[in-house]
């Protein structure tokens, strides 16, 4: 709910409600004081007195001394006396719970669950409902459980609900009740994932200045902090890495910030399994025994209940299975039969109507933004990509997928700066628009509905002739994106998603500028026509790990390889930000076959493609990860390789004469462009790749490293040792999956021949 007069709303509400189960003032009344704090009318007489108060909180001048601090607690005795519910909770271990099943279709299944709780059925609990229906089911759910939670939930107590987690105000009395209610309601629903939830009561004047202490003489404030700068513990908590002294971390952390902060320890603190006092135990989370002599399901984890008779190959499924399975069914709007759940006789009935679709929120976003024209390119309709197989079969190869995961940059220290409740939720609100916004603009950009054609798959093959969307979201929460889309547009995506995040965020608010510039030949090797200013940055990102793979490749496998090239490219993103640099990254990786990578990808580079080379250097064959700038420059070098025609074979032979030594495959190179018959050729070779690329960093040197990057010198005891790279494998490992341009400079097939040495 945007709403400026939110924060001024909820606490009022849980003030007036008071500390106990019934409220202290006729619901009525509370219900009319709300409407007028909304509208901006007089409220009535009898919480007038509270209503000033809180309105004055927000704008109160930050004390600086103690004696200061206590005058604002005599002065406002109603901020001072009372308290406040704060509630945080989600779940937890989710990718355990979404991947432990390698089928697509139990995978789309579990994060539709999960979203369906986050999105619908939490922020429901409050009487927000957006444009779903009104839930009676959850009306019933709290009333049998909760008696009496519900009457006394608004929808301006939620600060934010967007990102996978909640974070909501509540009147003091039923702070144990909320957070007992979100831990249930996703174990009823989800039955095995990983809930929790924790709350704390405060002061409403500690919404404004923080933690106090109930002596406030005692409450540990400015003139002791700067009496203790250096103490090791002080540093430690109230320290920030950009403030501009230290009397600006210290207000900046004693602020609402504060109050989330203990919230976050509270919650690590539950997720490990201690107990809190009048809560119930999550120590034991729910388990399905199994048996030896027992059908398992297909996870091979849990004792079979059921035969999904109707269903290909008839499975057996556990009840958590079940739900998964059925669930992604409804919410793929696919046409298989779902009679086999509701004969099984379950009690949990899914509700269709609240199911959300990735792809029906895409639909709605291309006929809002006026992109359905570009998109469908004159096709009626399409349906949803029922298999891996589907969208292997939109890529150029064929049966090649990518697996596309990125995450924010930056977002925790950001939050740190964030001291106000209304800030929270503005910026919850501000991400979570500019991640949905960049996937379906970048989904819009480089894709169009694709006509199936030549599936052989046996239990797939009724599907040739169907148009479908070729991608598959499988989560949009916060700052986190996971999807899967036809190998030869990924990098594109990936880019352009990457791009339009920091776009967004910038045009939204001048907050998210960043007041520092970087020098761009410090942080980006590609220098082509396409230069980039180092100013007027966002402060947030996103890195993202790409992963190019064989539609039949595991999905468990390639989320695990996926998620560490997000964290190669997150390591270059830190590495790059002590040059000023606040942009996106992406590592990528294209695996031809599973057994291509035996251990980690890490492990994978270091040792089969970083060479000891003579004369103290060491030659990298590889170049990952990339920044976003970076990532255009290697997909334009790529284009014009493939413009170019160049012949396959030359290309797999300069990469074999990479690791011999760094003069070798110069030598190699160079015999091999100037061989080039086509002038075209050369000159696009020359600019596209040696200028762009392999110029030296000294300028007064007129020598050409090509195909080789020089990296800073490193600094091992008293030697140097200089670190050459190279681009070249990953042009050749993109090379099948890129299109040549429009403008095409082809060699005849005379001249290919002459190519041959």
């Amino acid at each position: 709910m945007e709403n400026t007069n939110f924060i001024t709303t909820a606490i009022a509400w849980c003030l007036a409600w008071g500390e106990q189960r019934s409220p202290k003032y006729n619901l009525e009344i509370l219900q009319q004081m709300r409407q007028a704090l909304k509208e901006g009318t007089e409220v009535p007489q009898e919480v007038q007195a509270l209503a000033k108060q809180v309105q004055e909180l927000q704008n109160l001048p930050f004390p600086n001394t103690v004696e200061e601090l206590k005058q604002y607690t005599e002065k406002y005795a109603h901020l001072w006396d009372s308290q406040i519910g704060l509630v945080y909770g989600g779940a937890t271990k989710i990718k355990q719970y979404v991947f432990e099943v390698a089928k697509l279709s139990d995978i789309r299944g579990a994060s539709a669950l999960l979203d369906k709780i986050n999105l619908i059925d939490l922020p429901a609990f409050f009487g927000e409902y957006g444009n779903v229906p009104k839930s009676i089911s959850i009306s019933q759910w709290l009333k049998k459980h909760f008696s009496d939670l519900e009457a006394a939930l608004i929808p301006e107590l939620i600060i934010y609900s967007t990102g996978g987690n909640i974070l909501a105000f509540c009147p003091a009395y039923f702070a144990d009740d909320l957070a007992n209610a979100i831990e249930r309601r996703y174990t009823e629903e989800t039955l095995t994932a990983n809930p929790c939830a924790v709350c704390a009561k405060f002061k409403a004047l500690e919404i404004r200045f923080g933690l106090l202490q109930n002596q406030i003489d005692k409450t540990f404030w400015l003139q002791e902090y700067n009496n203790n700068l250096k103490h090791e513990l002080i540093e430690a908590y109230f320290s920030q890495s950009d403030a501009n002294d230290s009397e600006q971390a210290f207000k900046e952390r004693k602020s609402f910030n504060e109050l989330t902060g203990k919230l976050v320890s509270l919650f690590n603190q539950r997720r490990n399994g201690n107990d809190f006092l009048n809560r119930p135990s999550r120590r034991y989370p729910p388990m399905f025994e199994t048996h030896p002599y027992l059908k398992r399901d297909e996870g091979d984890r849990r004792s079979s209940v059921m035969k999904a008779e109707g269903l290909p190959n008839e499975p057996y499924f556990s009840e958590a299975l079940a739900r998964k399975r059925i669930v992604g069914q409804i919410s793929k709007q696919d046409d298989s039969p779902t009679d086999w759940y509701y004969q099984a006789g379950f009690d949990w009935k899914p509700n269709q109507i609240s199911i959300p679709s990735w792809v029906k929120k895409f639909e709605d976003f291309l006929v809002k933004n006026k992109l359905a024209d570009q998109y469908y390119n004159g096709i009626k309709s399409s349906e949803e990509a029922r298999s891996l197989i589907e969208i292997g079969n939109t890529s150029t190869p064929n049966a090649f997928v990518a697996y596309i995961y990125a995450d924010g940059n930056n977002m925790g220290g950001y939050i740190q700066k964030i001291q106000t409740p209304q800030e929270y939720q503005q910026f919850s609100n501000d991400i979570f628009k500019a991640t949905e916004q960049s996937v379906y603009k970048a989904l819009a950009k480089h894709l169009h509905p694709h006509l199936l054609n030549n599936i052989k798959d046996q239990d797939k093959v009724h599907r040739n002739g169907h148009w479908i969307h070729p991608f598959e979201v499988l989560t949009i929460g916060g700052d986190d994106v996971m999807l899967i889309v036809p190998a030869d547009k990924a990098l594109d995506i990936a880019k352009t998603i990457g791009e339009e995040f920091e776009n967004y965020l910038v045009t939204q608010a001048d907050g998210y500028k960043s007041d520092k510039n970087y020098q761009s030949l410090l942080v980006h090797r590609y220098k082509g026509e396409q230069q980039i200013s180092g100013k007027n940055q966002c402060r947030l990102s996103m890195s993202t790990g790409v992963l190019i793979t064989a539609e039949d490749t595991p999905i468990y496998y390639a989320e695990k390889l996926t998620n560490q090239l997000l964290k190669s490219a997150k390591k270059l993103a830190k590495d790059l930000k002590k040059h000023g640099y606040n942009g996106g990254t992406v590592d990528f990786l294209v695996m031809k076959s599973v057994t291509m990578i035996s251990s980690n990808i890490n492990e994978f580079r270091t040792q089969g493609l970083i060479k000891s080379g003579t004369r103290q250097q060491k030659l990298k064959l590889y170049a990952a990860p990339y920044t976003l700038h970076e990532l255009g420059g290697l997909l334009e070098t790529a284009k014009a390789l493939k413009d170019a025609e160049f012949p396959r074979s030359q290309l797999y032979q300069i990469r074999s004469l990479l690791e011999r030594s760094k003069q070798t495959a110069i030598l190699n190179y160079r015999y091999f462009r100037v061989r080039l018959s086509d002038k075209k050729a050369q000159d696009l070779l020359k600019q596209q790749f040696e200028d762009a690329w392999c110029k030296p960093k000294n300028p007064a040197n007129n020598g050409n490293l090509a195909p080789w990057m020089s990296l800073k010198e490193e600094k091992e005891g008293t030697d140097e040792k200089v670190t050459y790279e190279t681009i070249w494998r990953d042009l050749v490992d993109l090379y099948p999956f890129i299109a040549k341009s429009q403008e095409n400079y082809s060699l005849t097939k005379s001249k290919q021949q002459t190519l041959q040495p």
